[in-house]
């Protein structure tokens, strides 16, 4: 029986042979492709497999012209002779001038060298001092790039795929986010991939994968142990002189070492495996950040003006939504169209949603004080002492825009039967919408006009037997 096959999936399976792959994880990377003359880069570290085989690799006397690297450290090698040059330059020089001067001199001709010889003396100090801070400027920018000066490639050569497994730290990933804020109830997210190659290898694949997980996760074999029960039996008392103290942590040391396979370094663990992937990924070794799209879908927002006088003084935009994706980084670039808001803005689920803290309002002021001691107001009735308390807020609206501005505070939570916290009244020349919430968190939401100031007085009250001592 004769079998043939067509002619598309032999083309199928060349390709597939030859197609490039990179999977970064969080402990290492691993990177196939076809090496072309056995040049790999400028790393360092690195290991690489053959079909499977691990091959050696060596350092090469000639590096590729026509790679990006190689004519960087080429240009770098060209500076430094150039300095070299001129460093000679100057020293023969030098040794021209100590040489000894006729009896006989002619004053004129002698001015004129004398002019000259300054004249290039400068020259050549000038474009010595010039050529050793652009050498030093390319040396700190291949540095950047590449762990080592010494290109690395295979000491024989491999006709397939070559596999390397580059250490952790010279190829990196994180994510963060982009909020477009497109009105009031309203919102663009943006999730990016920021990927950076300081490995020292120029990479081209046709397929990325970035894992927030580590390539190599161990797990120690575990087995029923059952949890028993018996009659109790004291333990008799040990006593140590020091020397016998010594002899027990030397034998725990010594069994601790004895032991079987030591258990790895821990590993984090995630909830999600985070999975991203990109095609056609062109990662030069630059130690430049990639920034790459990963996700856009809008959400609805409800944006709000907070401020926690009890702990900060300072009032913040909090906008709230319900992501359509998991977000995976706290990190947030928050913008408004073209205008940029924030940079460096964070965000957290909390209570069912998402909230991103945009920015600071600068524009309302607060301020915190407690009631001055006369207003406080202690008495004993019968047995149990009542002491009241409180504080004044003050809010003020600089702008010329009215704001509308929740504010979150406290009266004390009580956290025993023996003491009641009640509060007693919310002062303020205006009415005060607010709500008294569990463990003595108040809410409160309040208008400001615009230039308008406000006062607001919380007053509260504990009652406790006279004879405890209380704190808060």
């Amino acid at each position: 029986m004769k079998f043939s096959i067509p002619l598309s999936i032999l083309l199928l399976t060349n390709i597939s042979a030859l197609a490039s792959s990179l999977s970064v994880f969080q402990n290492q990377t691993i990177y196939s492709f076809t090496a072309e003359n056995g040049y790999i880069g400028f790393a360092k570290g690195v290991k690489a497999k053959c079909e499977g085989n691990t091959i050696a690799l060596k350092a090469m006397y000639n590096c590729p012209p026509d790679k990006r690297l190689c004519k960087e450290l080429l240009d770098l090698k060209e500076t430094g002779k150039k300095l070299n040059t001129i460093q000679a330059n100057t020293k023969a020089l030098n040794q021209l001038l100590s040489l000894p001067r006729p009896t006989k001199l002619n004053v004129s001709a002698w001015v004129e060298s004398a002019r000259l010889i300054g004249a290039e003396q400068a020259n050549l100090f000038s474009e010595a001092q010039k050529t050793s801070e652009i050498l030093a400027l390319k040396q700190r920018a291949f540095q950047k790039q590449a762990p080592s000066k010494n290109a690395l490639g295979t000491a024989k050569r491999c006709p397939k795929e070559l596999e390397l497994t580059i250490p952790h730290g010279y190829i990196s990933f994180s994510t963060f986010y982009e909020a477009d804020i497109l009105n009031e109830k309203e919102a663009k997210v943006t999730q990016y991939l920021s990927i950076n190659n300081r490995s020292g290898i120029d990479i081209e694949v046709d397929t990325a994968m970035f894992y927030y997980r580590s390539a190599n996760q161990y797990v120690n074999p575990i087995h029923f142990t059952p949890w028993k029960v018996g009659k109790y039996v004291p333990m008799p008392k040990r006593t140590y002189v020091q020397s016998m103290m010594k002899e027990a942590r030397m034998t725990m040391a010594d069994e601790a070492s004895a032991g079987v396979m030591p258990i790895s370094a821990p590993v984090a663990s995630y909830e999600d495996a985070r999975e991203y992937k990109i095609k056609n990924l062109a990662l030069p070794s630059t130690g430049v950040p990639l920034d790459a799209k990963v996700l856009t879908w809008k959400a609805p927002i409800n944006c709000e003006m907070r401020t926690y006088p009890y702990v900060d003084r300072r009032v913040f935009q909090v906008c709230s939504f319900k992501p359509k994706y998991q977000i995976d980084s706290s990190r947030w670039k928050v913008r408004s169209g073209q205008k940029m808001i924030n940079e460096s803005a964070t965000g957290e689920y909390y209570g069912g949603k998402y909230d991103l803290y945009t920015r600071l309002e600068e524009d309302i002021q607060v301020e915190r004080k407690p009631i001055v001691q006369k207003e406080r107001q202690t008495g004993i009735f019968g047995g149990t002492a009542r002491k009241k308390d409180g504080y004044t807020l003050t809010l003020i609206n600089k702008s010329d825009k009215a704001r509308t501005l929740i504010v979150t505070e406290r009266i004390p939570a009580s956290t025993t039967e023996e003491i009641k916290v009640k509060l007693l009244n919310i002062r303020s020349a205006k009415n005060v919408d607010y709500r008294l919430l569990k463990d003595g968190k108040i809410e409160m939401k309040l208008l400001l006009g615009a230039h308008e100031s406000r006062k607001i007085d919380i007053l509260f009250e504990l009652s406790y037997d006279k004879d405890l001592k209380i704190s808060y």
